[in-house]
């Protein structure tokens, strides 16, 4: 009984929050109103990222990031929209790598966090670095919540709750819009090497000699 109101809570918050987010695209005066659920994948501002990107990162103008992002992307970063569960990019992703901040290319979750909480968006007990996200308080649509932000461009990516596993039993509950999914193949070649040294201790990933060396390098 307690699931199935849980599950209800989450429905409902997905569908006031699909809602807004609908309203604000279709209220667009730019261009007819594009589907969500069909949204390109592939548009993001985000680089490759090194920690001295980051803390050169000047976040794009409103102008740029309105012609570099789709509309999902766009408000759910900049507007704190909320996408439709179930129908969103990666929440049934189960393929090892990071996801980075669509904006930033800050690196921000991992596949080895992410499990399957039924709710219908990416899911994360944890993030990679908790500097790297801000948390606020959310007393939007009449809910208290806690909302979470990355810290390098300010973009809003949904909000964390106190009912995940273990050990953190934290649920990062993120919009998919908000993030971009760099494949464990491509780590080092993107420039997010400094990320793979979990994958080789879990046996996912085995470099070659000198991108261990390279890995080892980054990490000290």
């Amino acid at each position: 009984m307690l699931l199935m109101l849980f599950c209800d809570m989450k429905e409902m918050r997905s569908y006031f929050g699909a809602l807004t987010l609908a309203a604000v695209v279709l209220a667009s005066r730019s261009s007819p109103a594009q589907s969500l659920t069909n949204a390109p994948a592939t548009a993001s501002v985000s680089p490759t990222s090194t920690n001295a990107a980051m803390e050169k990162f000047q976040k794009p103008s409103e102008t740029e990031l309105r012609k570099k992002l789709t509309r999902a992307q766009f408000e759910v970063t900049q507007h704190a929209a909320t996408e439709p569960s179930f129908q969103n990019e990666f929440w049934n992703n189960h393929k090892p790598g990071i996801y980075v901040d669509i904006v930033s290319g800050q690196p921000l979750f991992s596949s080895l966090d992410k499990f399957d909480s039924g709710c219908g968006w990416p899911s994360f007990s944890r993030p990679l670095a908790e500097k790297d996200v801000v948390n606020r308080e959310d007393l939007s649509h009449g809910m208290e919540r806690t909302e979470v932000r990355s810290k390098a461009a300010d973009s809003h990516l949904g909000h964390v709750f106190n009912d995940g596993p273990g050990p953190t039993h934290l649920r990062y509950c993120i919009n998919s819009a908000s993030l971009r999914f760099v494949p464990l193949a491509e780590m080092e070649k993107t420039g997010y090497a400094a990320h793979l040294e979990p994958f080789i201790k879990a046996g996912l990933y085995k470099p070659k000699a000198d991108e261990k060396k390279a890995v080892e390098a980054l990490n000290r």
